[in-house]
């Protein structure tokens, strides 16, 4: 079939009656996600060019939605708490990033991608940073590839072992901001996740998550001064995501109406996630994962698992 050709009609019937359903109370979010993938891998997927566009926008429209929730001077608040173990799980991991890259002899513009991701908000840092230090679309490719599986990993692992640890709400919140990589499986995990009040994981997730999305910036431009020495031109992307939480989060503090409105609220994030995480299981292809070396599973593997220890004890320890 030639690449430009629509898909089949049965396809995209399919399709769309996975996306209705993910749309619905009765999904999850890692079922979502689980449909997605496997309607890719049977090849019954539709439309995967608009379906990655749409993703991303749901992702910042859903995230922007639960800004609503969060009323400015309580966003402040759990940011500035968070400020430095922010700081020191990003630097430790681009520090046991270079470490454990020396010592698995991976090729230097791997190991940037994949501390990027790791330490930030997967897929979009290892974008922004990838373009900075101008990267290959295979090395892009492989990155990202290694961060899906262990995205999709944390979105089934982590609310078990919160619930076997007994975490409470607001440190399940924070784990899950700092240890998973990208916006939709932290949203997706902690969206299924209540220890004793229902959204509060979430909103906490959301906002650790966000503080970390602030240093794609910087470490982009970092990369690319070490990688390019500073050749000009980097122009990072502009970050939307945050830009539209706030705004949310503005209108929340001074329509206090907006408070009424709670359940209403969490309810259309929720599906805003689901639907979004179905479109990304939708985007994986058996030729992506084919791409995946084992160098560079095993240094996000390590690298995840040091970010997630650690930082579980971090919240264990200090929050209650």
């Amino acid at each position: 079939m030639p690449p430009h050709s629509p898909s089949p009609a049965w396809k995209r019937a399919v399709f769309i009656l996975g996306a209705a359903f993910c749309a619905t109370p009765w999904a999850s979010a890692p079922l979502a996600l689980a449909i997605g993938c496997v309607l890719a891998l049977v090849g019954a997927t539709a439309w995967d060019a608009l379906s990655r566009k749409l993703s991303r926008q749901l992702i910042q429209w859903s995230v922007a939605t639960l800004g609503l929730l969060i009323p400015l001077p309580m966003l402040l608040e759990i940011a500035r708490e968070g400020l430095v173990f922010a700081l020191a799980t990003i630097a430790g991991t681009f520090v046991l990033g270079i470490i454990a890259a020396r010592l698995l002899r991976l090729e230097r513009e791997q190991t940037i991608l994949i501390s990027s991701g790791t330490a930030i908000c997967g897929g979009s840092a290892i974008a922004a940073v990838g373009a900075s230090i101008g990267a290959s679309s295979a090395g892009m490719a492989i990155a990202t590839g290694s961060i899906f599986l262990l995205n999709a990993a944390a979105l089934y692992v982590f609310p078990v072992i919160g619930h076997l640890l007994h975490l409470s709400d607001a440190q399940f919140g924070t784990w899950a901001g700092v240890a998973i990589h990208d916006v939709s499986s932290v949203t997706g995990a902690a969206s299924v996740y209540q220890a004793s009040e229902p959204g509060v994981a979430l909103d906490v997730a959301t906002v650790v998550k966000l503080s970390r999305v602030l240093w794609i910036v910087p470490i982009a431009l970092a990369a690319g001064w070490f990688v390019r020495r500073g050749t000009p031109g980097i122009r990072p992307a502009v970050p939307w995501l945050i830009i539209l939480f706030i705004a949310a989060s503005l209108l929340a503090t001074f329509v206090d109406s907006v408070a009424t409105y709670q359940n209403q609220i969490r309810l259309v994030a929720k599906l805003g996630f689901q639907v979004a995480l179905y479109l990304i299981g939708a985007g994986l292809s058996v030729a992506a994962l084919r791409t995946v070396g084992w160098r560079a599973i095993v240094l996000a593997l390590v690298l995840w698992v040091a970010i997630a220890g650690a930082s579980l004890v971090v919240v264990m320890t200090t929050m209650k």
